[in-house]
């Protein structure tokens, strides 16, 4: 069998996929093929390098936590003012985002990985999906993670890029078409337990983009269940953090690793419909981990 590791895209919240690997990696479960979006596609790119070992992983967790806003979405007042006037592509450059990329991954290539690894970005034009298995590696994540808008489009082999939730399939279909017969879905999720709307343009960009990936994932794993053996990781609920908030890495981590070991304990990945806590849903009451039923919160903590 060949075993794929999915990793959605969510900005910081990408940071929770570091202790979902973590616990999988003390399970004994290691990926064949990674295949990763926007934040996912970062730390796809990065397990394929180098592995995931407990070294690798504790690094991995150093770099989520070093990182603040500016480094990701550097604020230039006056190139938002072009940009909103139409003189600049997009609110934010993308060279401090380029050089954290290049700062993580130990390669160059795609295909000079480890483990084989695709990244998914989609083509502006056609909104169809690109998957890059190979070529410049900094430039393939950029490219799945460069938000509409917010980053500007990646030039990749003629074809124009932007991030991979924008795309008509994701990580799931093209893992079943590279082969994998058995998939492990790692979700960034979303901000689930959120009580007003987030409050800057750019909360709310990423906040959108995080539910836009969600929907996707719970459609592709719906199509996939009983086709492929699928299991998908609970996301963490309820959560209050916003993908743009990069000072709780370290909680995400520890929330990611705590429900994913309670969630393989309680053999949550053997119950049948693996996409049953991917719902949509408001925060009156919280859903179990394992079961996905809405009780009070069991396994994943709380803000």
């Amino acid at each position: 069998m060949t075993r794929a590791f999915v990793l959605t895209g969510g900005g910081n919240l990408g940071a929770i996929q570091v202790g979902m690997l973590a616990a999988l990696r003390e399970r004994g479960v290691a990926p064949d093929l990674l295949v990763g979006t926007s934040a996912g596609a970062l730390n796809a790119a990065y397990v394929a390098g180098v592995g995931s070992d407990a070294d690798s992983l504790y690094a991995l967790a150093r770099l989520w936590m070093r990182t603040r806003r500016p480094d990701v979405f550097p604020i230039d007042p006056v190139r938002q003012l072009l940009a909103l006037r139409g003189r600049r592509p997009s609110l934010c450059s993308a060279e401090s985002l380029r050089q954290l990329i290049a700062g993580a991954l130990p390669y160059q290539r795609l295909e000079d990985a480890a483990t084989p690894v695709h990244v998914i970005a989609t083509n502006v034009l056609t909104g169809e999906a690109v998957s890059l298995g190979c070529g410049d590696a900094v430039t393939a994540v950029l490219a799945s993670a460069a938000i509409p808008a917010v980053f500007p489009v990646v030039h990749v082999d003629g074809t124009y890029l932007v991030d991979g939730a924008v795309a008509d399939s994701g990580g799931i279909a093209r893992a079943v078409a590279l082969g994998a017969d058995e998939i492990w879905v790692l979700p960034a999720g979303y901000a689930c337990a959120l009580t007003q709307p987030p409050a800057s343009t750019l909360a709310a960009a990423l906040h959108a983009v995080s539910l836009l990936v969600h929907q996707r994932l719970q459609q592709e794993a719906a199509t996939y269940t009983g086709r492929v053996e699928l299991h998908v990781l609970p996301p963490l609920c309820p959560l209050k953090v916003s993908p743009v908030d990069f000072g709780r890495a370290g909680q995400l981590i520890a929330r990611g690793h705590g429900a994913t070991q309670a969630w393989l304990t309680e053999r949550g990945d053997r119950l049948p419909d693996p996409g049953r806590f991917l719902s949509l849903h408001e925060h009156s009451t919280q859903r179990n981990a394992v079961t996905g039923g809405c009780t009070t919160c069991a396994g994943t903590g709380t803000d």
